[in-house]
């Protein structure tokens, strides 16, 4: 199995060579799993030594913390942004919905890895990795409550509700590939407009 990885992603991870690693451990944790994965298969794919990694990253699972960390820092960045561009409480909902589910569609590989990977972690990284996804689901919890005080959203349990927002872009990344007629910009169109449906909005 081929897996494709975006152009643009970790541009900022300096040295090139660590950003290099950072790719090479994505693509091979998605084609094989963490487990079946060695240093020395991340190591051939990104075109250096066994020995090269360990200058970068401690450990394999050091790698995979990097990854995954940095995959929730870049979907956390990216709802903040569009957050920041005003609106009220459903037009903020809708783009969030848009961009996040794009987002999850375009990164798919890196996002598989982040939600579907982890289990790997020790314990400490784990709950690192816990900790940032409450912070993520709280920014969408008072966006829901928000919008539930100006009486645009009607729903009895605003915890479930962002779970459910959140959940339904998340899993996106367990079945999307660039093989679908369904561009990520159209899915997110339509996930948004089932969100508000869910919400109770009116539009």
């Amino acid at each position: 199995m081929t897996i494709t990885v975006p152009n643009d992603l970790w541009l900022d991870v300096q040295p090139e060579a660590a950003r290099r690693l950072m790719l090479a451990g994505l693509q091979c944790f998605a084609e094989r799993g963490y487990h079946a994965t060695t240093t020395r298969d991340i190591a051939a794919a990104a075109g250096m030594s066994s020995a090269a990694l360990y200058v970068y990253f401690p450990s394999k699972i050091e790698l995979l913390f990097a990854i995954t960390r940095s995959g929730q820092e870049l979907s956390r960045a990216m709802i903040e942004r569009v957050l920041a561009l005003g609106g009220g409480p459903v037009e903020r909902m809708r783009r969030l919905v848009e961009e996040f589910t794009a987002w999850h569609a375009v990164h798919h590989t890196v996002a598989r890895i982040v939600e579907y990977e982890d289990h790997a972690l020790p314990d400490k990284e784990r709950r690192v990795m816990r900790g940032m996804r409450r912070e993520t689901e709280q920014i969408v919890q008072d966006l829901v409550a928000e919008g539930v005080a100006a009486g645009v959203f009607q729903v009895p349990n605003t915890k479930a509700a962002a779970r459910a927002v959140l959940s339904l872009g998340v899993d996106v990344v367990r079945w999307y590939d660039e093989r679908m007629r369904t561009s990520p910009r159209a899915l997110g169109r339509q996930y948004a407009d089932l969100v508000l449906r869910m919400l109770g909005a009116a539009g």
